[in-house]
């Protein structure tokens, strides 16, 4: 099975033309955050959701922009100096974005917790995972309103550097539930031939997603392209390997897309053209063994 091909807002400068477009090819979701284009991401998205009430919406709460920190400040919400760190855990600041995601874009199916791993700058990882209990409480009440569908966290780093392990944040989110009836619900992560440990362990069964998929979280992989930096690796023979005839981007996002335990697979195409020609790629995904032949032939490089 391969994952769901859908919208991820991230490094898209129009974003309300590119969701219009991704809805309209049948993007099952959109991804997006509060600091996205610049902070103009919810405004531009907001019309477009009102416009299709079928379509998912997940946003994550941490990251702001220069101009939403001076609001939280104003609003007492942070410190001077947490206003300048541009990332907050603090519940009072969760509480407070999160507020700002619902009104701005009218539901939220799920909200991450945005690079929890941001914090954690030494060998203790008692505060990290401090800061990711309290923003899961927070979060667990915004569920219990009926407010918002879920949560889960959306890291880039955090998992592969073992800042935390997937059984550890399902930990955090019983201690923030008071139970195990908790409502951590998603887990986003890069998924990548540049960063492609998780399509290795996947392959052998193991690894995050495996343990997400175990739990009954969904998954989301981001970065399939690496920002773009994936394109100028992505050789002729690397191409004709994944699948002859598709271009880079194409083979490079379909070597994501066909990741065990994937449930959705993030990209940026901003035009029809792109999204067609990337959904008719990922309807037939790489088996098991074609996709360990590609990992093994990087391995081999």
């Amino acid at each position: 099975m391969t994952a769901a091909l859908s919208l991820g807002t991230h490094r898209v400068r129009a974003v309300g033309q590119a969701a219009r477009t991704a809805l309209a090819a049948g993007s099952p979701w959109v991804d997006t955050a509060p600091n996205y284009a610049q902070g103009r991401a919810h405004e531009e998205l907001r019309p477009v959701l009102r416009e299709c009430p079928a379509v998912r919406v997940a946003t994550k709460t941490g990251f702001f922009t220069e101009e939403q920190g001076r609001a939280a400040l104003a609003d007492g919400v942070l410190t001077k100096e947490g206003a300048a760190g541009r990332h907050s855990l603090d519940r009072s600041f969760v509480r407070w974005q999160t507020e700002r995601s619902l009104v701005a874009l009218g539901r939220l199916d799920l909200v991450f917790v945005h690079n929890p791993e941001h914090h954690d700058q030494s060998l203790d990882r008692a505060a990290p995972h401090g800061l990711i209990r309290e923003a899961f409480a927070v979060l667990e009440e915004f569920v219990h309103a009926g407010r918002i569908g879920g949560y889960g966290v959306a890291t880039w780093s955090g998992l592969t550097s073992e800042a935390f392990t997937v059984p550890e944040l399902l930990t955090l989110a019983g201690q923030a539930a008071g139970s195990e009836e908790h409502h951590f619900a998603g887990l986003q992560m890069p998924v990548s031939l540049i960063m492609d440990t998780p399509i290795r362990q996947a392959l052998n069964g193991g690894g995050p997603l495996a343990q997400a998929k175990d739990a009954g979280l969904l998954t989301f992989g981001s970065a399939p392209l690496h920002g773009g930096v994936l394109l100028d690796a992505m050789t002729p023979e690397l191409v004709n390997l994944i699948r002859p005839g598709l271009s880079a981007a194409a083979a490079a996002l379909l070597a994501a897309g066909s990741c065990p335990g994937l449930d959705v697979v993030l990209t940026s195409a901003s035009t029809r053209e792109h999204w067609d020609d990337m959904a008719k790629v990922l309807a037939t995904p790489l088996t098991a063994q074609e996709l360990r032949k590609v990992t093994n032939e990087l391995a081999s490089e």
